[in-house]
This record gives C-alpha cells, structure tokens and sequence, in this order.
C-alpha cells in the first residue's frame, strides 16, 4: 500500500480515523496541514484535515480507526463492462459476472462498517446496472430498517435512446446506522411564497443545484466538458452534488470517508464545507489527480484561515 503526507513536516499525528494496528509504511498524504511558508494559525483556528490513501478499498479499509467515520460516500465503478477513459486517466470497469461485482461490494462494505460511529449514514452511488442488487446487499449487512431514502440524481447528458425511455440519472442509496440517532440536516432553498418572501426553507423533495425558482425543485447538473471544474478524469462527479450531499449527511467537524475516491470530489468538497475526509483509490493516476486538486484547496484555505483574527 502507497501513502505519503503532502504539506508535513515531521511525524505524521495519529487521528482517530485512523487504526493504532494500521500497516506500517510511509504515511497517507494529507492534506490540511500547514504547507510552507505557513507554519502558524491563530489561537483557535484549526484546519480539516484531508488523508489520501493510494489503495484498494479493502486493504485500506484495516486503516480505520473504529467508530470514526461519520459519512461513507462510495462512488465505485458501476459495472458497465468497459474500461473508462478520460485525458487524465483511466479504470477497469468490468466484472465477470454482477454476483462477482456485489461480493466485491460485500467485501469492501463490511471491512468499512465496524469504522461507522453510530450517527454515521452511508450513501452508496451506483446505477441501474446493480442499484437493486446492491439494495437488498445493504438490507442485508445494515438491516432494513436502515433504509432512509432512494436518491435519483438526475442529469441531462446522454442516456437517449430511440429504443427505451432515456437513461439520464443515478442512483444514490441513503442508509443509516442507528434509525433514531444518524445525522441529517436539510438543504436550505430560498422561499418563493409571498409568506416567506426573503428567507430561506427546508426542501428534501427533489434538487436543484443551483436552486431554481420553481418550489421544491432541487438538481445538480453534469459536468460538461467545458466546465471550470472539469479535470479529465473519467466519471467525475460535481463537486455541487459532493456538497449537497455532504452538508446533509455529514456534521460540521466529522469525518467522510470516500473509498473510491477517484479525482477527488468528495474529498474537495468536504474540505470546503470544514469537514475531515479520508479517501482512498487503487490508481496512482486518481491519486496524483486528487493530490494536486487538494493541495490548491489547502493552500487556499490556510491563507484564508491565517486572515482570520485570533481568538480570544
């Protein structure tokens, strides 16, 4: 397994998250440490940190820490039978069979679950391929009464067919860990009513991201390939849907973990919302990605929290 810190100097802490039995080697890059140049906060200023794991899921999971991770967000390969390919990269997207890709489901899921406080809510991001297969196996290892919402991302590119109704959306499945105590808080949408003109209100029917004028309408677009955000790596997700989903499901402070991580999404939106995220990806070419996305957001975000007066 190949990990490295990015913007330590010196011995790398141990966080919660992580496992005191964890293999030893050199260190997961971690990003939310003071780079450079920047070696001071102000009294009461504390940066997220970031941990960035070059390695299967599986392996990587025996790093983590137990009951540490508030939020599993797992975006893995879909099983379409290809390999994708982006300019920056590119990943084997294909199983022998659909019981071989859900026992190499299982496996990764129940390595990650004794990591999952209590609180903790999974979103497991997949699509028509296995969403169903993939359901009851979540039935199964959390329990059916775990099931907290089905989420349809839909988006407009693609997916058309003279043959079938498009296929324009994902599915995003919303289990919890303990029914009474996982974390949830609402999007916030401004309000249309004349009543509730100028503020803003719960909306968890469907999104869209940025909120439209119509009530209760709540979408995240694709990432086109003109996109600012866009980095060429194949399957990218918007860090609009990171957000959203991350803000709801993952408290101020806590801790994401994304085990197939790719170009880094959800570990660049955690960072942007002040919450700890761990990810991890078998491809060095994800990695290298996600490393240098990070490491502009870290640099971004000390300079900014150094602007900040210190606390009394």
């Amino acid at each position: 397994m190949s990990v490295s810190f990015h913007g330590f100097r010196g011995e790398a802490p141990l966080h919660p998250w992580l496992h005191p039995s964890a293999p030893s080697g050199p260190a997961p890059w971690c990003v939310g440490l003071l780079p450079p140049g920047l070696r001071t906060l102000p009294t009461g200023v504390t940066l997220p940190t970031t941990i960035l794991h070059n390695s299967d899921w599986l392996t990587a999971a025996s790093t983590l820490g137990p009951r540490s991770i508030d939020l599993l967000y797992a975006d893995p390969p879909f099983n379409t039978g290809q390999v994708q390919c982006d300019r920056a990269g590119s990943y084997d997207d294909a199983w022998p069979t659909t019981r071989d890709y859900i026992g190499w489901l299982r496996e990764g899921l129940t390595a990650t679950l004794p990591a999952l406080k209590p609180t903790a809510c999974v979103l497991l991001h997949i699509d028509f391929r296995v969403c169903h297969h993939a359901r009851l196996l979540l039935d199964e290892l959390l329990g059916e009464d775990r099931f907290v919402n089905h989420l349809i991302w839909h988006y407009g590119l693609g997916g058309s067919s003279p043959r079938r109704f498009a296929r324009k959306h994902d599915d995003i499945l919303f289990y919890c860990v303990d029914p009474e105590r996982y974390y949830f808080k609402a999007p916030m949408v401004p309000a249309t009513s004349n009543r509730m003109r100028g503020q803003m209100k719960k909306s968890t029917d469907v999104l869209r991201v940025p909120p439209a004028t119509q009530d209760e309408l709540l979408e995240v677009a694709n990432i086109n390939n003109m996109a600012v955000e866009r980095v060429g790596y194949p399957t990218q997700k918007p860090l609009a849907l990171l957000e959203l989903l991350i803000g709801a499901c993952c408290p101020p402070g806590g801790t994401v973990l994304d085990p197939c991580c790719g170009s880094g999404t959800t570990l660049v939106a955690a960072a942007g919302l002040g919450r700890n995220a761990v990810g991890f990806d078998k491809s060095p070419q994800a990695v290298e990605v996600a490393r240098a996305r990070l490491a502009q957001v870290d640099a971004a975000r000390a300079r900014q929290a150094a602007s900040i007066p210190a606390a009394e």
